[in-house]
């Protein structure tokens, strides 16, 4: 259960790296599409990636920051902290709370 808990934490963070978007009009980011970048970054527990994207989402992370979490390249493997892949120092701060929360909410 313990390695589950670590798996899962290890598997969200990377997918914050990435460079986000500044359009503004583009559809909002939902916790389908971050279950999905989840799963996609190596996590396979379907169950266990919507619960982790539902907290994400709830927790008031921004759109872009949202964005920066679902985006995908080849950066994102080595990152380990929100704020220094292009978050807000806000958003990192909510990513890191909704991180918490998955590790106590989601792996019961």
């Amino acid at each position: 259960m313990r390695i589950s808990l670590i798996a899962a934490a290890l598997v969200a963070l990377p997918l914050l790296a990435a460079c986000g978007s500044d359009d503004d009009k583009a559809p909002a980011v939902t916790a389908a599409e971050v279950s999905k970048a989840l799963q996609d970054g190596g996590l396979k527990d379907t169950k266990l990636a919507d619960c982790a994207a539902k907290i994400y989402v709830d927790e008031g992370i921004s759109q872009d920051g949202l964005r920066l979490m679902i985006k995908n390249d080849a950066k994102a493997a080595s990152a380990t902290d929100p704020e220094s892949m292009g978050m807000t120092s806000g958003d990192a701060e909510k990513a890191r709370s909704a991180t918490n929360k998955i590790v106590g909410e989601c792996l019961k």
